[in-house]
């Protein structure tokens, strides 16, 4: 009989007695955990990328990093009980490969992610809607006309990083769709390998109640070193989610069409193979090294 993923069936905790009666809900706990976890994440992450075209509040690519950082290490510990706070179907899909998670959850989780996701951007766009109006105006900017990912990188991403602008030939010359992609895969495969690591109960160097700190500030040294390039997705649901919304937003096509089929592959296909890659080599090397 396998180990029950306490994760998703958190017992009460130790200062509860048994004889008091735990609150339920008609939502299972993972769900509450991933929408709101995947919520935080995309806000405070996708917020951070509001500000920083829109007001021009964070200076340079690190300020940004380091808000998703904090942001998804906020999340974690927010709903790291309620669902293992996956938020991220790249990791739901390595952890059903090379873990014990259900496969019978990961297009649940998936869709919940999602769900999650495109709530914070709608939320977003209530927050910032006239900023990023202004300085479409400022700039000359025609939403959902071509050039107008200046704007929609706010909530989806593309390559390489417009930086509010427009992406000009020349731009985009620096970075093909197959660098891109290769960029997406190994960033999300380190980001898988740190994650399996963290967790292991017998990694004796684990940094257990800094587990969340250590993600997030990995995600924010991964942003800060492919972020120029590729925006540093390495979670399709926060890319698909915001993107969706910035369609119906206004920005029409512009979306699915400025970086080709990248939205798919770049973003969608890349981190669910990088997550699977760095889960490969977790297993392989570190998994088998924790329990000699």
């Amino acid at each position: 009989m396998t180990e029950p993923i306490r994760a998703t069936r958190p017992e009460p905790p130790p200062h509860v007695s048994a004889d008091v009666q735990v609150a339920r809900t008609p939502i299972p706990k993972w769900a509450i955990g991933e929408f709101f976890g995947t919520f935080l994440l995309v806000f405070f992450g996708c917020g951070s990328v509001c500000a920083a075209v829109a007001t021009g509040a964070q200076v340079g690519v690190f300020q940004v990093a380091i808000v998703w950082g904090i942001g998804i290490a906020t999340a974690i510990y927010c709903t790291g009980s309620l669902s293992s706070a996956h938020l991220n179907p790249a990791v739901t899909i390595a952890s059903a490969a090379w873990s014990r998670f259900p496969r019978s959850l990961v297009l649940p989780y998936i869709l919940v992610q999602l769900l999650g996701a495109f709530a914070a951007a709608a939320l977003l766009y209530s927050v910032f809607g006239g900023s990023i109006t202004a300085y479409e105006k400022r700039h000359g900017i025609e939403r959902g006309a071509v050039g107008s990912e200046a704007t929609a990188m706010v909530f989806g991403e593309y390559f390489p990083n417009p930086g509010g602008k427009a992406l000009t030939d020349a731009a985009r010359e620096t970075m093909s769709p197959s660098a891109a992609f290769g960029t997406e895969v190994i960033g999300t495969a380190i980001l898988l390998l740190v994650i399996f690591c963290v967790t292991d109960d017998r990694n004796v160097n684990r940094p257990q109640i800094l587990t969340a700190a250590t993600i997030g500030l990995t995600v924010t040294i991964l942003i800060s070193l492919f972020g120029p390039l590729t925006m540093a997705c390495f979670n399709p649901a926060r890319d698909l989610g915001p993107r969706l919304f910035s369609a119906i937003a206004g920005w029409r096509s512009v979306p699915f069409t400025t970086n080709g089929y990248g939205w798919l592959t770049v973003y969608i296909i890349a981190p669910i193979v990088g997550g699977l890659l760095g889960g490969g080599i977790y297993r392989t090397f570190f998994r088998v090294g924790y329990r000699a």
